[in-house]
Formats: C-alpha cells, sequence, structure tokens
C-alpha cells in the first residue's frame, strides 16, 4: 500500500503522546494532522478530509466517543484507550468505531490496525462512488451509460408523455420489460391501472376471453362473466409481451380494437369501449413473421407507431462492469454477504463474454458468483458459471468441456470429468463429508470443491 497518499488525523490531548504518534506516522511516510482536543479534531475532520482518525477517548472539549458518533460514517476511527477504559472502547466499536489499541501502544498492532482501516475506508469509498455511478447511470431501474443505452433513454423520455403505442423490441433478456415500466411510470396514466399479458404464456383458444373476456357460457368452463384485459386497463396501460407470438386470426380482432377502441367479449353482443394505452414488446424478428405471413402487416404498422430497440449486451460491453458491480450490490445484500468485489481475472471475463442471454444472463451470473464466493473475499474466477470460464480460457473448464466421449461399441476408459467426479467422491467419503478436508487433500480450493459437487451432483 503506497501510505503517502493517506492523510491520518490524530486527536490527543498530551503534547508528547501526539508528537510522538506523528513522528511515526511521518516517518513511514503518512501525510499528518494533528488535534490537541476533540472540537478541533472535528474542525479539521470535516475540512481536511483524512482517510483515518487516530483519537483519544478521554479528552477536553470533546471525547473520542462524540467524535465517534459525529465522524463513525465519515472516516475509519481507531481508539486509543488507557487501562480500565476499554470496555467504554467496545461501546465506541458498537456505535461505528473501526477498532481501539490500548495504551502503552503496542506499535506492531496499532500499524496493523491502520493498515486494515484504511483498507476498509478504501472499500467504503469505492462502494459509495460506484453507488454515486450507479445513481448516474440508472433510469429507473435501467442501468447503462453507453450511447446506446442513452439513445433509449432519449427515446423513453421523448414518448413517455403521450398516448402512443410503442412496440419495444430486443433479444431475450435485454430488458425490455423494464423499458415498458419506465414508459408507464413516466406517463399521465402512472397512477392508472396498469395491466399486463405475456401472449406467448397463454394458450390460443384462451387469449381471446384473456383480452376481450367472456360472458356466461360462452364455452365450456365460463361459469359467470369476465372482464378481459382491456377492460381492467381502461383509463390506463395494457401491455402485451410477446406479441409476435399471437395468432393472425386473434391479430385481425386485436387491430380492431385498436383502431375503433370498441369490442365485445367472448360470447357477448354489447359493444364496450375502453381507452387504454398500448405498449408492446417482442423478441422475435417481427419483420420475418410478415415476409412469412405469420404477422399482420397493417397491426404492425398500427403498433410500430413508435419503436425502441434494446441492443444486446454484446453490443454495450462498457456496461458489463457497471450492471455485475449493481448486481453484486443487490445480491450480497440478499444473500448478508460483505463482498469486496470482483478479482482482475473475474472482470476480464465478464468483459469479454459475448452474453447469449444478455443482461438477465449476467444477472443470474452474478447471483451464482455471490452464492459460492466466501464473505470479504474477492469473487474469483472459479465463482463464475461454467460457460463462462470456459471463454474465458479457464484450465479446469476447457478440460472438462474437451474431455473424450466413450465410443459407444466398445469399453472405454472414464473420460477425466468421470475421474475427476470419482476422485471427489472417494476425498468426501473419506473425510465424512468435511469438504474442507477433501478439498486439502485433492489440493483444489474450497471454492472449486463447492462448485464441483454442485456441478456434479454429489451427495453429502
Amino acid at each position: 500500500m503506497n501510505k503517502k497518499k493517506y492523510l491520518i488525523l490524530i486527536a490527543e490531548d498530551e503534547d508528547i503522546v501526539r508528537e510522538t504518534l506523528a513522528e511515526e506516522f511521518g516517518d513511514r511516510g503518512f501525510a499528518v494532522l494533528e488535534a490537541s482536543d476533540g472540537l478541533e479534531a472535528l474542525k479539521l475532520a470535516r475540512e481536511k478530509k483524512p482517510d483515518l482518525l487516530l483519537t483519544d477517548l478521554k479528552m477536553p472539549g470533546l471525547d473520542g466517543m462524540e467524535l465517534v458518533e459525529k465522524l463513525a460514517h465519515e472516516v475509519p476511527i481507531i481508539l486509543m484507550t488507557a487501562y480500565g477504559t476499554v470496555s467504554n472502547a467496545v461501546l465506541a466499536m458498537e456505535k461505528g468505531a473501526f477498532s481501539f489499541v490500548e495504551k502503552p501502544i503496542d506499535w506492531q498492532r496499532l500499524f496493523a490496525l491502520v493498515e486494515k482501516a484504511l483498507q476498509h475506508g478504501a472499500l467504503k469509498r469505492e462502494n459509495r462512488d460506484l453507488k454515486e455511478r450507479l445513481e448516474r447511470s440508472a433510469f429507473g431501474n435501467i442501468i447503462g451509460e453507453s450511447a446506446a443505452m442513452k439513445e433509449v433513454f432519449a427515446k423513453i423520455r421523448q414518448v413517455a408523455s403521450s398516448d402512443t403505442t410503442v412496440l419495444v423490441t430486443g433479444e431475450s433478456g435485454t430488458g425490455k420489460e423494464l423499458v415498458v415500466s419506465a414508459i408507464q411510470s413516466l406517463s399521465p396514466r402512472a397512477n392508472a391501472p396498469f395491466i399486463k399479458l405475456n401472449c406467448a404464456a397463454i394458450p390460443e383458444n384462451l387469449l381471446e376471453s384473456e383480452l376481450f373476456g367472456h360472458e356466461k357460457g360462452a364455452f365450456t368452463g365460463a361459469e359467470g362473466q369476465r372482464r378481459g384485459k382491456f377492460e381492467q386497463a381502461d383509463g390506463g396501460t395494457l401491455f402485451m409481451d410477446e406479441i409476435a407470438e399471437m395468432k393472425p386470426n386473434l391479430q385481425a380482432k386485436l387491430l380492431r380494437v385498436l383502431q375503433d377502441g370498441e369490442f365485445t367479449r367472448l360470447g357477448g353482443s354489447q359493444t364496450i369501449k375502453a381507452d387504454a394505452r398500448i405498449l408492446c414488446a417482442t423478441n422475435a424478428d417481427i419483420k420475418e413473421r410478415m415476409e412469412k405471413g405469420l404477422f399482420r402487416s397493417d397491426l404492425y404498422y398500427r403498433i410500430g407507431v413508435f419503436s425502441i430497440e434494446l441492443p444486446p449486451l454484446r453490443e454495450r460491453k462498457g456496461d458489463v462492469i457497471l450492471l455485475a458491480e449493481h448486481f453484486l450490490i443487490r445480491s450480497s445484500e440478499n444473500m448478508s454477504k460483505k463482498l469486496p468485489g470482483f478479482s482482475k481475472e473475474a472482470l476480464s471475463a465478464l468483459r469479454e463474454y459475448d452474453w447469449p442471454g444478455n443482461v438477465r444472463q449476467l444477472k443470474n451470473a452474478v447471483e451464482y458468483a455471490t452464492l459460492l464466493a466466501f464473505p470479504s473475499e474477492e469473487i474469483g474466477l472459479d465463482c463464475l458459471p461454467e460457460e463462462i470460464r470456459a471463454a474465458a480460457g479457464d484450465p479446469s473448464s476447457v478440460r472438462a468441456k474437451t474431455a473424450p466421449e466413450p465410443a459407444p461399441d466398445f469399453e472405454a476408459p472414464l473420460s477425466l470429468k468421470e475421474m475427476e467426479k470419482k476422485a471427489i467422491e472417494a476425498a468426501l467419503k473419506r473425510h465424512n463429508g468435511n469438504k474442507a478436508a477433501a478439498a486439502k487433500e485433492l489440493g483444489i480450493g474450497l471454492k472449486t470443491i463447492y462448485r464441483k459437487v454442485e456441478e456434479y451432483q454429489i451427495e453429502g
């Protein structure tokens, strides 16, 4: 650690102790500020923003405990305590102090604590800076600072305030539903009903009823009247996801509704009016479907009045690390883990991977890595999913993927993958399921054995 860039504030009312501390830190390359009482220390801390505060517990003006209460959220604090005041120092740690050291000072212990406190403070600043960067780069729940995403954000702002029908396109996992939600939340209909319908998730014979509703007895099982999605969305917004999957006969009925704003329930005769803004999304090549006669061109031009195309993640590589760090913060909080971040090897692998599953795949990969990572340790390459490690050239992953397949017409020797599985099973059996002991015997990391147990579905 390059100590010259760190500024230490020493608060101590005894001149000889303060001067000795300042000399020791100065000799080790630190920049040093001195305060002879708590009030002066508070003033200097607010003005100079030191990287660490080393303070006596008992001082005039403000004591060390009061400095902790006022400054612990801003700077790491180490308390110096006299004999008999350790209990107070422990109380100060509960209030946010980093640690304490007893007088007379054990210099080796003090400088070891300072090193850890500075690392802790640097990590907190990095996390704070990251969160601020994420906030600057976020549009609602959408994260991105690439030129392509800035264009998407501009289009959302442009169309949100109108009642224009919008078609959002893009590969699976690019975040189309997030874009739709952002448009709805910024629209004048933000507080009105927001109804969602996945056209691909509902059987064709039920989709018409889902859209327009039905009367009692309209079909077998229709035991009562039911309002459809259009009716439920009256005055608000209807989001039709995967609209390209809708069958042509229903497309014609939908077109009439979009043109006239009128429909009848299935099995009914009463004309119903509904004022619903329509937002659509699809991951299919809708123009290709039009050429094949699978999607009506007149419906396409009606729903595609305003289009927003989301770029795949492989075309916005500059956003990968920003997204990964965003997902790491969320995953760490959900799993109650404190993780300092990704190793350089892991970051490189994440950045270079092509992400066929886009942002959704990245989110799942980070959640997987967070699950395997040990608290307070960086997420290394070995924590990432198999396909990402293989693409990054991880030897163990490549070896597993390239193991020869046995020929079907004779008894082949075990593949490397099978041998690896059997070796792990045998080691776990010898150590009664103790993964740490088995890993040590096999000469592999504990993270690796956890991952292999999951990959091979080994019991125990």
